[in-house]
Protein backbone atom coordinates (compact mmCIF):
# COMPACT_ATOMS: atom_id res chain seq x y z
CA UNK A 1 0.00 0.00 0.00
CA UNK A 2 1.48 3.23 -0.85
CA UNK A 3 0.86 6.10 1.23
CA UNK A 4 0.37 9.77 -0.44
CA UNK A 5 0.22 13.37 1.40
CA UNK A 6 -2.72 15.31 -0.29
CA UNK A 7 -0.97 18.34 -2.21
CA UNK A 8 -4.43 20.38 -1.65
CA UNK A 9 -7.21 20.61 0.87
CA UNK A 10 -10.51 20.33 -0.64
CA UNK A 11 -12.24 23.96 -0.04
CA UNK A 12 -15.79 24.70 0.15
CA UNK A 13 -16.88 27.19 -3.14
CA UNK A 14 -13.71 26.10 -5.60
CA UNK A 15 -13.21 22.26 -5.23
CA UNK A 16 -16.73 21.31 -3.75
CA UNK A 17 -19.91 23.26 -4.14
CA UNK A 18 -22.47 23.41 -1.71
CA UNK A 19 -25.16 21.90 -3.96
CA UNK A 20 -22.72 18.92 -4.35
CA UNK A 21 -22.06 17.94 -0.36
CA UNK A 22 -26.07 15.89 -0.75
CA UNK A 23 -24.63 12.72 -2.96
CA UNK A 24 -27.78 11.29 -2.57
CA UNK A 25 -31.59 10.89 -1.09
CA UNK A 26 -31.87 7.85 0.69
CA UNK A 27 -32.93 6.69 4.14
CA UNK A 28 -29.59 5.82 6.28
CA UNK A 29 -29.38 4.57 9.48
CA UNK A 30 -26.50 5.59 11.96
CA UNK A 31 -25.86 3.42 15.19
CA UNK A 32 -24.30 4.91 18.57
CA UNK A 33 -22.88 2.77 21.63
CA UNK A 34 -23.32 3.98 25.06
CA UNK A 35 -23.18 2.09 28.46
CA UNK A 36 -24.40 2.60 31.95
CA UNK A 37 -24.24 1.20 35.54
CA UNK A 38 -26.82 -0.29 37.29
CA UNK A 39 -28.20 -2.46 39.80
CA UNK A 40 -31.40 -4.66 40.17
CA UNK A 41 -32.70 -7.72 40.96
CA UNK A 42 -35.68 -10.25 39.34
CA UNK A 43 -38.67 -11.07 41.18
CA UNK A 44 -40.13 -14.57 40.56
CA UNK A 45 -36.93 -16.00 39.36
CA UNK A 46 -35.49 -18.73 40.35
CA UNK A 47 -31.80 -17.87 39.66
CA UNK A 48 -28.96 -15.59 40.84
CA UNK A 49 -30.56 -13.02 39.38
CA UNK A 50 -32.90 -12.95 42.38
CA UNK A 51 -30.34 -10.95 44.60
CA UNK A 52 -29.53 -7.65 44.44
CA UNK A 53 -26.81 -7.53 41.38
CA UNK A 54 -25.00 -4.94 38.87
CA UNK A 55 -24.41 -4.78 35.38
CA UNK A 56 -22.52 -2.82 33.00
CA UNK A 57 -25.07 -2.00 30.62
CA UNK A 58 -24.57 -1.58 26.56
CA UNK A 59 -27.24 0.46 24.82
CA UNK A 60 -26.81 0.71 21.05
CA UNK A 61 -28.93 2.74 19.48
CA UNK A 62 -29.91 2.93 15.56
CA UNK A 63 -31.90 6.04 14.18
CA UNK A 64 -32.44 6.49 10.53
CA UNK A 65 -33.71 9.28 8.41
CA UNK A 66 -32.86 11.08 5.17
CA UNK A 67 -29.82 12.84 4.10
CA UNK A 68 -29.74 17.04 4.45
CA UNK A 69 -28.34 19.16 2.26
CA UNK A 70 -24.62 18.71 3.71
CA UNK A 71 -25.20 14.70 3.56
CA UNK A 72 -26.09 14.03 7.49
CA UNK A 73 -28.88 11.84 8.35
CA UNK A 74 -29.16 12.16 11.86
CA UNK A 75 -26.45 13.67 14.03
CA UNK A 76 -24.37 11.83 16.09
CA UNK A 77 -23.87 14.58 18.75
CA UNK A 78 -28.12 14.73 18.99
CA UNK A 79 -28.12 10.86 19.53
CA UNK A 80 -25.43 11.43 22.27
CA UNK A 81 -27.31 14.36 23.54
CA UNK A 82 -30.34 13.02 23.92
CA UNK A 83 -29.62 9.83 25.49
CA UNK A 84 -27.34 11.48 27.97
CA UNK A 85 -30.47 13.46 28.92
CA UNK A 86 -33.24 10.58 28.51
CA UNK A 87 -31.76 7.14 29.40
CA UNK A 88 -28.17 8.29 31.50
CA UNK A 89 -29.65 10.78 33.22
CA UNK A 90 -32.35 8.17 35.15
CA UNK A 91 -30.22 5.07 34.81
CA UNK A 92 -26.63 5.36 35.40
CA UNK A 93 -25.47 4.36 38.96
CA UNK A 94 -29.07 3.81 39.63
CA UNK A 95 -31.19 1.13 41.55
CA UNK A 96 -33.29 -0.30 38.67
CA UNK A 97 -36.03 -1.33 40.54
CA UNK A 98 -36.20 1.54 42.22
CA UNK A 99 -36.53 4.10 39.50
CA UNK A 100 -38.26 2.68 36.28
CA UNK A 101 -41.81 1.65 36.11
CA UNK A 102 -43.21 -1.41 38.21
CA UNK A 103 -41.98 -4.10 36.09
CA UNK A 104 -39.37 -6.67 36.61
CA UNK A 105 -36.26 -5.24 35.54
CA UNK A 106 -35.62 -7.75 32.80
CA UNK A 107 -33.62 -6.52 29.93
CA UNK A 108 -36.51 -7.46 28.00
CA UNK A 109 -39.19 -5.20 29.45
CA UNK A 110 -35.82 -2.19 30.26
CA UNK A 111 -35.72 -2.43 26.19
CA UNK A 112 -39.61 -1.66 25.29
CA UNK A 113 -39.47 0.98 28.05
CA UNK A 114 -35.91 2.75 26.79
CA UNK A 115 -37.41 3.02 23.60
CA UNK A 116 -40.51 4.63 24.63
CA UNK A 117 -38.56 7.39 26.30
CA UNK A 118 -36.20 7.65 22.80
CA UNK A 119 -39.04 7.99 20.78
CA UNK A 120 -40.76 10.91 23.17
CA UNK A 121 -37.74 12.82 23.07
CA UNK A 122 -37.27 12.42 19.45
CA UNK A 123 -40.86 13.77 18.61
CA UNK A 124 -40.03 16.53 21.64
CA UNK A 125 -36.72 17.29 19.44
CA UNK A 126 -38.47 17.99 16.20
CA UNK A 127 -36.54 15.33 14.99
CA UNK A 128 -39.38 12.66 14.08
CA UNK A 129 -41.25 15.76 11.91
CA UNK A 130 -37.75 15.73 10.29
CA UNK A 131 -38.30 12.17 8.82
CA UNK A 132 -35.73 10.83 11.86
CA UNK A 133 -37.09 7.85 13.87
CA UNK A 134 -36.00 4.57 15.93
CA UNK A 135 -35.03 1.81 13.85
CA UNK A 136 -33.50 -0.88 16.25
CA UNK A 137 -32.19 -0.66 19.80
CA UNK A 138 -30.07 -3.45 20.97
CA UNK A 139 -29.61 -3.55 25.52
CA UNK A 140 -26.30 -5.67 26.07
CA UNK A 141 -26.86 -6.69 29.91
CA UNK A 142 -23.81 -9.05 29.63
CA UNK A 143 -20.73 -8.62 26.87
CA UNK A 144 -22.81 -11.74 25.49
CA UNK A 145 -26.43 -11.28 26.79
CA UNK A 146 -28.42 -9.00 24.98
CA UNK A 147 -32.19 -7.99 24.43
CA UNK A 148 -33.42 -6.57 20.80
CA UNK A 149 -35.91 -4.60 19.59
CA UNK A 150 -36.35 -3.23 15.86
CA UNK A 151 -39.16 -0.82 15.02
CA UNK A 152 -41.52 -2.89 13.12
CA UNK A 153 -41.57 -4.83 15.87
CA UNK A 154 -43.37 -1.85 18.04
CA UNK A 155 -45.85 -0.95 15.40
CA UNK A 156 -46.67 -4.62 14.60
CA UNK A 157 -49.93 -5.79 16.75
CA UNK A 158 -49.10 -9.35 17.16
CA UNK A 159 -50.58 -10.02 20.27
Amino acid sequence: MEFNIPKKVEKLGEDIQPTELKYHHKRVGITKEFTFDAAHHLHCYEGKCKNLHGHTYKLVITVSGYVNDVGISVDFGDVKRIYEETIKAKLDHRYLNEVLPNMNTTAENMIVWIWEQLDVALEDEGMKKQGQRLEELVLYETPTSSASLKREWMVENDA
